[in-house]
């Protein structure tokens, strides 16, 4: 398909476009300088924002967890379900929404790729399978490595490139895409019942730390120069006085930076920013992580916001779900992978009434607000964990408009209202804030060269949105913001119209990007990653109740799919 998009008010941070009424050519899926005029189909954008399609770098959509989520929640299908059409297939879920159904649901309000961040190596067949179902999105994931045996033992034993070896397989062997990190060393402990309190605790067995597992973690990143840093869940999430452990976590690595390129992103950064030793006193510690992002140039976040709703809890943090079970009381799914990782799964509801949820409301803005750079911080609620993805509009208008914040902060618990920061902030984002937080900063941080920008030769993935930014008051007309986030006037993806007026009108299927080292064959046993292998089948013979050639995921078996091609010195002889 040729499109000309003419007139659009266009936001586009990574070319510094702000605001600035430009066409758009399109011709077969790419963004190019010009097109015949009388050959192309035209979309009329005068009056409306255009924008890079959304990216979304930390939401749970596809895999063992979310499907146990959906299996675990029927009543979570009962009111929100999305009808066949000739176009689309039926589906339901409000939290854990079907595969078709999240596809759908993204696409109308904009976005075009997605990251699923916690993938057990072993479920990765699974994962893929899921992935493919959710059409029109591209997609990657990230498989969790920061309590895999083998990482843990070459890292006890300082054997760094022995190490980033073992991880270069497992990216090709998976198809995924970045280092996730989650509770570092409170996974293996919980498999004896028990969690690490700090950086410095030694993991059962191992004798080693979690600040060693980060440290080593995140140089193995930079020998394998991956485009994204390693994504970490930090120890200590969703407990009282974390903020301490997450600044620690971020000093941790500041050594090992380079220039001004990120060396470790903290992601749903609001469940690990709590002040206080109880739940009685728990509040706000996003200033200080604010003052310490704005010092440096090393990290990113994601906000991990809170939504007033009923959602459903799912974190590879077995321990951390097994507490919450007991805050609860609620029905609770415990699963550990083999020698790979854990998982929890616990429906919950998020009540504005109540003092520690409002305070966690509270601190995802904050966040946002106080970190001045927003290029260092991205819109996510760590779907569904802090809500589902289909809130993304309304924490838009939160960030655009104080005259939105200060209406909510009206119906919340009362001492957390008088304990927030938010009233004190009068920051207001732009829509040229709103495109870096939802979609190009996003873009930069994953390394998606394509993606984020309208630069001849990206990908042609625009979003496109009713609403006139000079006619409009961001502070006062939030509820109109709100509503053309919700529902685009188009999504146009690889050049395709997907969605018109809020509607599917065509569906296609999205790309799956994975990681490609291109010093590495392919092969299941390739002779120059001899040692890698060997140590695998002699353990899988072991402990597995898989076998070794089962394990490794050909590229044919995950669709259409993107390999990144990394060079890199592992894995020659």
């Amino acid at each position: 398909m040729t499109l000309l998009i003419k007139n659009g008010i266009v936001y586009d941070p990574l070319n510094g476009v702000d605001g600035e009424v430009m066409d758009i050519c399109v011709e077969n899926g790419r963004i190019v300088e010009k097109v015949d005029e009388h050959n192309a189909q035209i979309i009329d954008a005068s009056e409306m924002i255009v924008m890079p399609g959304g990216v979304d770098i930390h939401t749970h959509v596809a895999g063992a967890e979310v499907n146990s989520g959906r299996l675990l929640r029927p009543e979570d299908h009962v009111h929100d379900v999305e009808p066949k059409t000739p176009i689309t297939r039926s589906g339901v879920g409000h939290s854990v929404p079907s595969t078709f159904t999240t596809g759908y649901r993204y696409a109308r309000m904009g976005y075009t790729m997605i990251c699923n961040p916690s993938m057990p190596p072993l479920e990765a067949r699974h994962t893929h399978e899921e992935l493919e179902d959710t059409p029109i999105v591209d997609k990657a994931t990230f498989p969790l490595l920061g309590d895999w045996w083998f990482v843990l033992e070459y890292l006890r034993d300082s054997l760094i490139k022995e190490c980033a070896e073992h991880v270069a397989w497992m990216m090709v062997a998976t198809k995924g895409y970045a280092i996730k990190i989650v509770n570092p060393g409170g996974l293996e402990a919980w498999g004896f019942g028990r969690n690490v309190r700090d950086l410095d605790d030694l993991v059962p067995n191992f004798n080693i730390t979690p600040r060693e597992i980060v440290r080593g973690l995140c140089m193995v990143n930079k020998i394998l120069n991956l485009p994204h840093t390693i994504h970490v869940h930090t120890n200590r999430l969703g407990q009282p006085g974390n903020y301490i452990t997450t600044i620690k976590t971020m000093e941790c690595v500041e050594d090992l930076a380079e220039s001004s390129k990120p060396a470790i992103h903290i992601t749903h950064c609001q469940f690990s920013a709590f002040k206080g030793d109880s739940w009685q006193n728990v509040r706000s510690g996003a200033e200080e992580i604010a003052k310490y992002v704005n010092r440096h140039t090393h990290v990113t976040l994601d906000m991990g916001q809170v939504i007033f709703t009923d959602t459903t809890t799912m974190t590879a943090d077995g321990p951390w779900q097994y507490t919450l079970y007991e805050l609860s009381g609620n029905k609770w799914v415990n699963h550990d992978v083999e020698v790979e990782t854990s998982s929890g799964i616990v429906p919950f509801r998020y009540r504005r009434k109540n003092y520690v949820h409002a305070t966690m409301w509270s601190i995802g803005l904050e966040l946002a607000l106080l970190i001045e750079d927003p290029w260092k911080i991205y819109l996510t609620t760590d779907h569904p964990n802090g809500g589902p993805f289909t809130s993304y509009p309304r924490i838009v208008s939160w960030l655009m408009s104080r005259r939105a914040r200060e209406r909510a902060l009206k119906r919340i618990n009362e001492k957390a209202r008088t304990r927030s920061l938010l009233p004190s902030i009068d920051r207001e984002y732009t829509f040229y804030e709103i495109a870096i937080v939802t979609r190009a900063g996003q873009a930069k941080a994953l390394g998606l060269k394509n993606k984020g920008h309208l630069s001849v030769g990206a990908d042609a993935d625009i979003a496109i949105y009713n609403i006139n930014p000079k006619e409009i008051d961001p502070s006062k007309d939030y509820k109109t913001i709100r509503k053309a986030f919700s529902r685009v006037a188009y999504t146009i993806k690889d050049g395709e119209i997907v969605v018109k007026n809020g509607e599917i009108v065509k569906t296609l299927s999205g790309k799956t990007y994975w990681i490609n080292f291109e010093s590495l064959s392919l092969e299941r046993d390739s002779s120059n990653c001899s040692r890698v292998v060997a140590d695998l089948k002699r353990r899988f013979r072991e402990y597995w109740t898989v076998e070794f050639e089962n394990y490794f995921i050909p590229e044919s078996y995950i669709g259409p799919s993107t390999p990144i091609s990394v060079k890199t010195g592992v894995c020659e002889e």
